[in-house]
């Protein structure tokens, strides 16, 4: 059995898990921690809880308005905008507007300018489909450059990264659902990501119509970065079965599993990792 430290840490309204394997105690305990110090300041600049964060001051800008952002802060908007766009707008940063709006806020960056513009509407900005993926990939690079690959990075349990699997062993045992689900597999250097209803019930809204998800059951994403698994996971409960198979189309990286009575069916070319 491989020699795994775990350090676990509140932030963005769930707990976050550090486990790194094959370290010197010590010395694992102190990278589990710098990850963890670097995740409390991302959260300072993703939270829309937080006043003084770059998300809940982009919700003051007027139309033609523009403000220049954090590092972390627009490399998380950019790929937000990218997930968008795959998933065929049916994972939004600004899904949560149409509560309160009638259509999506408009914006756009610039990278020249490591800014935001307002187009139109107000910016609401709700990072939660993404924001804590975008956190593990950040702590994973940070667990790479104290040279720690083998680690396994959850957050919250509906967001898992794995790093390099440790010794002696085929990858991190990782299931579709709680700690006891029947499907498990093998993870390394991949991210699986989960949503439903189950939790805080009819949450999810599509960015499309403002209407709830079309799907009740949950599902899941597997992907190369924490933060396409979030969006992509959040977007399959949208998507009807005919447009999840034009965006994995577009992406032969990615695989979903969708909630089935017996089982979770897999969809997309992507090989499956091993059974665990």
């Amino acid at each position: 059995m491989a020699d795994i430290y775990q350090l676990n840490h509140h932030a963005m309204a769930t707990y976050f898990e550090v486990r790194i394997a094959d370290e010197e105690r010590t010395y694992a305990a102190q990278a589990a921690q710098a990850a963890l110090d670097l995740l409390d300041k991302l959260e300072s600049h993703l939270s829309r809880f937080r006043p003084s964060s770059d998300i809940a001051q982009i919700a003051w800008l007027a139309a033609g308005e523009r403000m220049r952002l954090s590092e972390p802060a627009f490399a998380c908007l950019e790929i937000a905008k990218k997930m968008e766009l795959a998933t065929l707008g049916a994972f939004s940063p600004t899904a949560g507007a149409m509560q309160t709006q009638t259509s999506l806020p408009k914006w756009h960056l610039l990278p020249e300018e490591l800014a935001i513009e307002c187009d139109g509407g107000r910016l609401q900005f709700d990072l939660g489909a993404i924001g804590k993926g975008f956190a593990l990939d950040r702590m994973a690079e940070l667990l790479r450059g104290w040279d720690c690959p083998s680690f396994l990075l959850v957050a919250g349990g509906s967001s898992i990264l794995a790093g390099g699997p440790p010794k002696e062993t085929a990858g991190w045992s990782c299931g579709l659902g709680d700690d006891h689900a029947p499907q498990r597999f093998f993870l390394k250097h991949t991210s699986l990501s989960g949503s439903g209803l189950a939790v805080k019930g009819n949450h999810i809204l599509d960015p499309r119509t403002g209407h709830p998800a079309l799907r009740q059951n949950r599902a899941w994403a597997l992907a190369d970065t924490a933060a396409e698994s979030d969006a992509l996971s959040t977007a399959c409960m949208v998507l009807s079965d005919q447009e999840l198979e034009e965006v994995l189309a577009q992406n032969h990286s990615w695989l979903f599993f969708l909630e089935t009575d017996n089982a979770a069916r897999p969809i997309g070319s992507r090989a499956l990792p091993p059974q665990a």
